[in-house]
């Protein structure tokens, strides 16, 4: 089915290819892969792809699109054609991504503490002080075991053999972990044989460790094992299937605020048994909505005295408030300095170039080169507020130009990335699309890196966004084992 003469005409930009070199043969690591796909019929590959959309469909795996007058729920796209890594490059993603969530977590203890690298020079005061993510409420507090972000994803791209970049961190509520495991099930049920010829690193343990590591920073003096509980907005949310889910997978309970409320210094959670203490509650809204005593007023999703209840070392909230500064566009250009800052050593993992808007001469070279450019809000997501400058008409330039202007400290721009392609199933053949990957970080007790992540693919062809919401869809990441 695989002609590999036509395979590299599917994309329109000139990029790394993960599985071929230059010459149309296969990388090591794709090997066993891409000879499986030159044996399969088109026929073959679109029935197990109609199966994969039906056991997706059964399963209710899908995602919200808020605003689309089409339909407010969709069927997340999924590619069954996996993508993979070496184990070498894998221990050098781990190494990466684990220096720099170290990082993270003490630039967090700092600027909520003693904030020396303020001091030092290292970052400006204005961008975390005056910083809308920055939470004076967290000021002097200890989390257990230090810890501020315990669930991370981290967004990675390739742009070469060795040249992985980290293109964001995501540090208050990263989502996707459930399309991680549904993807290896589905694919586990579908090709049998494929894994068989392959040694492919587990992910079916995320849940266990997860809840190992929730527990693992719960408060002291807890009377037993530490009960958690998954706090969510509700069935809208774009991500509640992934909160019921991991609640399931854990064993959980799934609350809302309705169900929770702060009595005799602790939390507790309204059973048809009675009241049942909560230690640890994953949250999964945003800051401002987790308690309206303390934050907005208005909120229906939070529990009242909940901030307070947590600053009194009564029950632990995972991540804590506070910790979206970390993962904030123009704090993300000062990550190399904040690495070497608290770990002495060089970052392991590079930065895409960032230009800042606030700053005059960076903003001047960005609007001298719009065309070029990507430009993001900084405070943006899932592939919003955002100019792709290659692919913009003359107008949306000038209308971006305008909004830089009128708040420069909103934007950070980045060159357009030639992102690495994997093959993917287009319908009516396989052909090269590109790609990032989001691995998922667990901090508690110790750190650990699930191996592999979710991979998010661009499945038009040519297209560099690979949000689900922008027509992006998901694959399974393999990691090989020596």
């Amino acid at each position: 089915m695989l002609k590999t003469q036509a395979y590299n005409t599917g994309n329109d930009t000139v990029c790394f290819d993960e599985m071929l070199r230059p010459d149309f043969s296969a990388r090591e690591c794709y090997r066993t892969l891409f000879e499986w796909l030159q044996r399969q019929s088109p026929g073959g590959i679109r029935a197990k792809q109609a199966e994969a959309d039906a056991i997706f469909r059964r399963l209710g795996i899908t995602f919200a699109v808020y605003g689309a007058a089409e339909a407010n729920e969709r069927l997340i796209p999924f590619d069954l054609i996996p993508r993979v890594i070496s184990a070498a490059e894998w221990r050098f993603l781990e190494r990466g991504i684990e220096q720099r969530v170290r990082a993270l977590n003490a630039f967090l203890h700092d600027i909520y503490h003693r904030q020396e690298i303020v001091r030092a020079g290292r970052i400006p005061s204005e961008l975390v002080n005056g910083n809308s993510a920055f939470l004076p409420q967290m000021m002097g507090f200890d989390p257990p075991r230090g810890v501020y972000s315990h669930i991370i994803g981290t967004d990675i791209v390739r742009t070469e053999e060795d040249g992985f970049f980290v293109l964001e961190d995501n540090l208050r509520t990263p989502s996707g972990v459930s399309y991680m495991l549904e993807n290896r099930e589905t694919m586990m049920h579908l090709f049998p044989e494929l894994f068989a010829a392959h040694r492919v690193a587990p992910v079916e343990r995320y849940p266990e460790l997860l809840r190992q590591t929730l527990q693992s920073v719960a408060p002291s003096g807890c009377d037993g094992e530490p009960a958690v509980a998954v706090l969510t907005p509700g069935i809208y949310n774009s991500a509640y299937f992934e909160h019921a889910f991991l609640a399931d997978q854990m064993g959980v309970e799934l609350v809302q605020g309705s169900d929770l409320v702060v009595e005799d210094g602790a939390l507790w959670m309204r059973t048809i048994r009675g009241r049942a203490r909560v230690d640890v509650l994953y949250r999964r809204i945003d800051d401002a909505f987790i308690d309206p005593l303390n934050f907005r007023p208005d909120s229906m999703l939070g529990v009242p005295g909940l901030f307070d209840l947590y600053r009194a070392g009564r029950v632990t909230l995972v991540n804590a408030p506070g910790t979206g500064i970390a993962d904030d566009k123009a704090v993300y250009a000062y990550v190399p300095d904040i690495v070497e800052f608290y770990t002495g050593e060089k970052p392991i993992l590079k930065n895409v170039q960032t230009f800042r808007c606030s700053i005059a001469e960076e903003r001047g070279h960005v609007l001298e080169h719009l065309e070029e450019l990507v430009v993001k809000e900084v405070h943006g997501s899932g592939g919003y507020g955002m100019l792709i400058g290659p692919r913009s008409t003359r107008q949306q330039r000038a209308d971006f130009a305008e909004r830089i202007r009128a708040n420069p400290g909103n934007y950070i721009a980045q060159p357009t990335l030639a992102l690495s392609t994997c093959p993917a199933f287009a319908g009516s053949g396989i052909g090269p699309r590109h790609v990032d990957l989001r691995p998922f970080v667990l901090v508690g007790d110790r750190v650990r890196v699930v191996p592999g992540g979710l991979t998010r693919v661009a499945l038009k062809k040519g297209s560099l966004v690979v949000n689900s919401s922008q027509g992006g869809g998901t694959k399974d990441t393999w990691v090989l084992e020596d």
